[in-house]
Order: structure tokens, then C-alpha cells, then sequence
């Protein structure tokens, strides 16, 4: 049995073939998943019904899984303050790069051969999508 709360096979495997400079979506309800994908990405469906699963779930069972070094989010319009940005930013912690990209540039990071998974939620609150870069794992003795 794994000690991990992380039980999704799909997942795991993804994880598993993963490295540093990887990067992850999570996908909000909206992303279209079949047309917008790296060519190395594979794409776990967790869309049950609205809400389940949503985003930040999958990104609290993602963190106590891997090491994310950085995240992006789609640049909102200048009158959208989207509030799951600052519940993401929360959940990251300030050691966790961030950044805002306009919609070209955060769908062509997402295209890129670097993108090893993409998983679509349920999440139905605009501006969701989350792109994570994985990070390294630090050995005990390792100060970097």
C-alpha cells in the first residue's frame, strides 16, 4: 500500500516519468484538453460532474507529491480579479516562483515538448488553469 495521498495510477505514472523543468497543467473546466496539448503531455481526466474534482484539490494532493519550483496562470482582463490566483499563491508559498502570462504566450508554455501532464478538472471559476514546473527533490545535507 502507498504511504502517499496520491493513489491515481494515471497520475503516478506521469509523476514518475517526470523531471525538473517539467511542466504540469492543471486544467480548469474550460481548457480544451484535446486540442491544446504538448506532444509529450499526457492528459488523466478528473471532470466528473461541476466542481468534482476541482483545482485546488488536485494541487494540495500535486504538492505533497513533487517539488514545484514555479507556477503560471493566464493573465487575467485588467478588470478580473481572479480570487483562486491568491488561493493558489497561498497554497505555493513565496518560494514558488509566480508568474501572469497573456493568453499566446501561457498557451504556447502549455504546447511546449516540456508539458508531461495535463489533468482536467471540474473546476468552473474563470481563470483556473494552473501550469506547474517541477522542481528538484533536496537531499537532508543539500543547502540550494
Amino acid at each position: 500500500m502507498l504511504k502517499t495521498q496520491l493513489l491515481h495510477p494515471e497520475l503516478l505514472a506521469a509523476l514518475a516519468v517526470s523531471g525538473h523543468f517539467s511542466q504540469i497543467l492543471v486544467a480548469d473546466a474550460n481548457f480544451p484538453v484535446a486540442s491544446l496539448r504538448g506532444p509529450n503531455a499526457k492528459v488523466v481526466h478528473l471532470n466528473l460532474t461541476p466542481g468534482v474534482v476541482d483545482a485546488p484539490t488536485v494541487l494540495d494532493v500535486l504538492l505533497g507529491a513533487i517539488p514545484v519550483q514555479a507556477a503560471a496562470v493566464m493573465l487575467p482582463p485588467a478588470d478580473f480579479a481572479p480570487a483562486i490566483h491568491e488561493l493558489y499563491r497561498g497554497r505555493l508559498g513565496d518560494e514558488v516562483r509566480w508568474e501572469r502570462l497573456e493568453r499566446a504566450a501561457f498557451y504556447e508554455r502549455i504546447s511546449s515538448p516540456r508539458t508531461t501532464l495535463i489533468v482536467a478538472t471540474a473546476e468552473a471559476r474563470r481563470f483556473a488553469n494552473l501550469l506547474l514546473e517541477v522542481g528538484v527533490v533536496k537531499l537532508p545535507s543539500e543547502n540550494f
